[in-house]
């Protein structure tokens, strides 16, 4: 049912949208001639753009509240997902690496230990002679 309606109202868009175009912008409708007083008239050809364009409208946003009551409908849960929500009576495991730690800080230990003159293994003389 849902797919029909959406199907549906894409196809009064369209329609609508075809229908405001065919309208003249100065209120002349499609400037058809022919006799004054026939329905082809350029009055007539307005007045039923008009009508058109109106039930159109109208038919577009009686569709539009349906299918919003109908998507509305079928996305009510009846209970709520709760399996997001963390278990905080679990104990928090310490960090997987050996990073030395001061506080929470991990770069502070690193700072303490330039600052004292130990140089961290990884900045050890890796430096290339010039001859090679």
């Amino acid at each position: 049912m849902f797919l029909f309606l959406t199907v549906l109202q894409a196809i009064v868009a369209a329609m609508l949208v075809g229908v405001i175009l065919m309208q003249k912008s100065e209120g002349g409708g499609l400037g058809v001639g022919g006799s004054p007083s026939g329905m082809m008239s350029a009055r007539g050809a307005a007045d039923l753009l008009t009508r058109t364009t109106s039930v159109l409208a109208v038919l577009f946003v009686s569709l539009s509240i349906a299918l919003a009551v109908l998507a509305a409908a079928e996305g009510k849960v009846e209970t709520i997902d709760q399996s997001l929500q963390r278990d905080t009576s679990a104990p928090v495991s310490a960090p997987a690496d050996d990073v030395p730690l001061i506080g929470d800080d991990p770069l502070a230990a690193a700072a303490a230990a330039a600052a004292e003159g130990d140089a961290p293994a990884a900045e050890a003389d890796n430096s290339v002679p010039l001859d090679q």
